[in-house]
């Protein structure tokens, strides 16, 4: 037993020796296939700096131009489709007069009058606190989702005939969606300072704007941090009518019959 006792130590010294040069070969077999795999995917080019590589950022930008010049193409087309309605088609005015109703409700056809301009932006880049408030966190600065969507929310319960964000035209299915510091909207990206338009009794839209709880919110931090609020009064403002697709898109769930 004592000799069994005594050489134990020297088989797990060699055990402990084997082992340490079994993982450094493990080491670097795993640095190798690292190695070839990094560069069987880079194909001997420098990943970091090959032109052909779209940034994300250029890709989005490059969609959303694309999709404004294809709601160009539909605004075309969709104005000569209306031009062929117009024509005598045995309709009765009354049935005219309910069409032209629908598409007013649907916001394809562009409304006139008096209204106001809403524009958000966000803080200065060297904004600081005004005095009494805490330093501002980087997500104090900038304009959200929640901004947007408040001073729309406001300006439809304040009894809007129509609104606007940016250059495009709101219509039932749009959804306003901020990304970073970006608006998505339609296929179209925008960034601050963002515009909304709303046709309207002026004195109501303001009223609304006021009650409005979220926008109380905003303006604190309008004086806080010196986020951007403007409010223009518009006596006469025309919005286009909507000009993209309205077809619903939704999803199926799987092996439903597509049709």
């Amino acid at each position: 037993m004592s000799n069994s006792a005594n050489s134990r130590p020297g088989r797990v010294h060699l055990l402990r020796r084997r082992t340490g040069r079994l993982l450094t070969a493990a080491v670097f077999a795993l640095a190798g296939l690292i190695f070839v795999t990094s560069f069987n995917t880079a194909r001997g080019t420098d990943l970091r700096t090959d032109d052909s590589l779209l940034k994300l950022s250029d890709l989005v930008q490059e969609r959303s131009a694309r999709n404004g010049d294809l709601e160009e193409s539909t605004a075309a087309l969709r104005g000569r489709v209306d031009s062929l309605a117009d024509r005598d088609d045995g309709s009765t005015e009354a049935e005219d007069a309910r069409l032209g109703a629908l598409e007013k409700a649907a916001g394809t056809k562009e409304v006139r009058g008096q209204g106001l301009t809403v524009t958000l932006d966000d803080a200065p880049p060297n904004a600081r606190a005004a005095p009494g408030y805490p330093e501002p966190q980087a997500n104090d600065l900038v304009i959200h989702q929640q901004d947007l969507q408040a001073v729309v929310n406001a300006l439809w319960q304040g009894g809007a005939r129509g609104i606007q964000v940016m250059d495009q035209r709101l219509i039932s299915t749009s959804a306003v969606r901020c990304v970073g510091n970006t608006l998505i909207l339609q296929g179209r990206v925008y960034s601050p300072p963002y515009k909304i338009t709303a046709v309207g009794d002026r004195d109501r839209l303001e009223r609304a704007l006021d009650a409005s709880a979220a926008l109380q919110n905003y303006q604190l931090y309008v004086k806080a941090y010196g986020l951007g609020w403007k409010l223009d009064e518009r006596e006469t403002v025309t919005l286009p009518g909507y000009s993209g697709t309205v077809d619903l898109h939704h999803a199926k769930p799987l092996g439903e019959d597509p049709a």
